[in-house]
This record gives structure tokens, C-alpha cells and sequence, in this order.
């Protein structure tokens, strides 16, 4: 596959996004297998270029590459999940992503096509993969298995994650103590989820966790069939966009039309870029987006928006 961009159809993409649909970039790691990403988050593809060794690096940083006047790490995918590293780099294809608010470079041996899909035929791992699986989803392509490489779990791993929370945040969480602390967090990513709620429960909340956008309904539903006001049991709902199943943007649709939850506050808390997303916020009627993933950020953001929903809860 020749060097392509894929920037360049934004308007079509996102109306893709909200119909519960997304393109996947195909592409091999050295094997017959293939793997996909969204292309949401693939910047371009490009023929390897000449890459410069970092000293002291991880070892899966493969060199770091000059793209257009910015220095990206090209990280070698293969080996970041366990498999053989790429051997013939000149030969090879560097996948240039927007991952958590940074730019960086996953070396493939090849890449395919891209592929229109249903986010409905996006489905999450088989039970046995294991808690040490990189997979984030499978799918299937001309009856063949296609495997959604969990890249959060790869970017944790290779280039940390800060999860530090300031005391200013920590101070603001304490002052509030009469907000409803019960969140419900929607991400297929068992790293995001788990950085979510480390985070979420150094202010004092209480967290229920959901794989994907239709197991987040699910439990909505549940609670909402179980009789009462949801609103006095849950202060807001933090959802991924790109999910197995159903997308978080498909997933505020469907909370906006059931009247028993439609006045929850949403939170769209993702990998995606904002420039594909800050227009689907108001189509969808999601109160706010953030881009994953700093953590007293994200603290903060959801102890004012508790606040809020308590002030104006009072006054009404």
C-alpha cells in the first residue's frame, strides 16, 4: 500500500462515527494474521523513513523519525505485544496516530486496506484471551479474524502513564462532600478503565465499570428499571467513544432518548482527536469531552460537574 492520507475526508468519517460506524485500517505484523485501528486515529501511512536511535529507550521505540518539523517515537508493534520484531524496516510501514493527546509512529510489516464497518460487528475478545491479551476487540473481514489491538495498553507500557493528582484537586474534592459520588465509567480498554478509576476514587467516588457502550446501557437500564430516580443514585456517566458493540456517541443518543435517564450528564472521555469530536458533542447531546488521559484533569472535571448537578438540583 502506497503512502496514503486519511485526513482527509474528516466530514464523512465523523458522520460515520455517529451512526455507530468506523473504517479500520488493516495492516500485518510479520504473520498471515491481520490487525485493525481505527482510522479516527491514524494520522497517515507512510514507507518507513530513516529512523534515529534513542539511547536508554524502551526497546520497543525502534528510532525516532522527523515528521514534518516534529520528532515522533516509531514504536515497533509487534514486539510491544509479545510477537517477533519487524526485521526488513526499509520494507516496512510506519501508521502515524493521535493516541491520549500525543503523536507517535507503530511500525507494521504491511498494511492492507482500509475496511467500512458496523461498530455492532466490532465485538469484544474471546473470555479465554486473558487479562494479559493486547486485544481490545475482534471483528471479521472476508471470513477471516481480524484483532483490535488494545494500543492504550501498549502506550502504558512503553511511555507510562502519569496519573498524579494535585492537591488543589484533592482540597476541591473534600470541600464537596455533600455530591453524589457514584459514576458509571463506559471504556473497552481493562487500562483505561482501571486509570479511570484509580483516578476517580483518590477524590472519593464510587465506581461501576461496563466493557462496552451496550453493557453501559444495560446497567442504566437496570438501574432504571429497579424503580426510583437514577439521578439519586448516579452523579454521571464517563464514556469512551470508540467501543465494541456500541460507541459512546450511539450510547448518548440512547440515553438522551429514554426519558427515565435522559437528563444524565455524559462525559465523552477519549483517545479520538477533538477535531473530530467537538461536533459530534452537540449532535449527540453530550455535555462535555475530554481527551484521555491526565488524571487530575479529569478529577477535576468531573468534581465541578457533581457540584453543578447538586447546585442546581438543590435550587430546583
Amino acid at each position: 500500500m502506497s503512502s496514503v492520507s486519511v485526513m482527509d475526508s474528516v466530514d464523512q468519517r465523523t458522520k460515520l462515527a455517529g451512526h455507530n460506524r468506523l473504517e479500520m485500517l488493516l495492516f500485518r505484523l510479520g504473520t498471515a494474521q491481520r490487525f485493525g485501528i481505527n482510522v479516527f486515529k491514524v494520522q497517515e501511512v507512510i514507507q518507513c523513513p530513516k529512523l534515529t536511535r534513542v539511547p536508554n529507550a524502551n526497546s520497543v521505540v525502534r528510532g525516532i523519525a522527523n515528521m514534518r518539523g516534529k520528532t515522533i517515537p516509531v514504536m515497533d508493534l509487534a514486539m510491544a505485544i509479545g510477537m517477533t520484531p519487524v526485521d526488513d524496516i526499509e520494507n516496512s510501514y510506519v501508521i502515524i496516530t493521535e493516541y491520549n493527546r500525543s503523536v507517535q509512529g507503530f511500525l507494521v510489516s504491511a498494511v492492507d486496506r482500509i475496511n467500512n464497518m458496523k461498530w455492532e460487528d466490532i465485538l469484544p475478545p474471546p473470555a479465554g484471551a486473558g487479562l494479559g491479551s493486547y486485544l481490545t476487540a475482534v471483528t471479521h473481514v472476508d471470513n477471516q479474524l481480524i484483532e483490535v489491538i488494545d494500543v492504550e495498553k501498549v502506550l502504558s507500557e512503553v511511555m507510562g502513564v502519569k496519573d498524579d493528582i494535585s492537591q488543589a484537586t484533592m482540597d476541591s474534592a473534600q470541600e464537596r462532600t455533600q455530591v453524589r459520588r457514584h459514576v458509571l465509567v463506559v471504556d473497552d480498554s481493562s487500562v483505561a478503565r482501571n486509570q479511570i478509576k484509580r483516578c476517580l476514587e483518590k477524590v472519593g467516588y464510587e465506581i461501576t465499570l461496563a466493557n462496552d457502550g451496550r453493557k453501559g446501557l444495560e446497567q442504566l437500564r437496570k438501574w432504571a428499571d429497579e424503580g426510583g430516580d437514577i439521578h439519586d443514585h448516579l452523579a454521571l456517566v464517563i464514556s469512551d467513544v470508540e467501543m465494541p458493540e456500541m460507541d459512546g456517541y450511539t450510547l448518548t443518543t440512547e440515553i438522551r432518548k429514554d426519558p427515565r435517564l435522559s437528563g444524565l450528564y455524559v462525559l465523552l472521555h477519549t483517545s479520538l482527536s477533538g477535531v473530530f469530536n467537538n461536533a459530534m458533542i452537540e449532535k449527540v447531546g453530550a455535555n462535555k469531552f475530554i481527551a484521555k488521559f491526565q488524571a487530575d484533569y479529569l478529577a477535576h472535571a468531573v468534581i465541578e460537574a457533581t457540584a453543578q448537578l447538586e447546585a442546581a438540583r438543590t435550587a430546583a
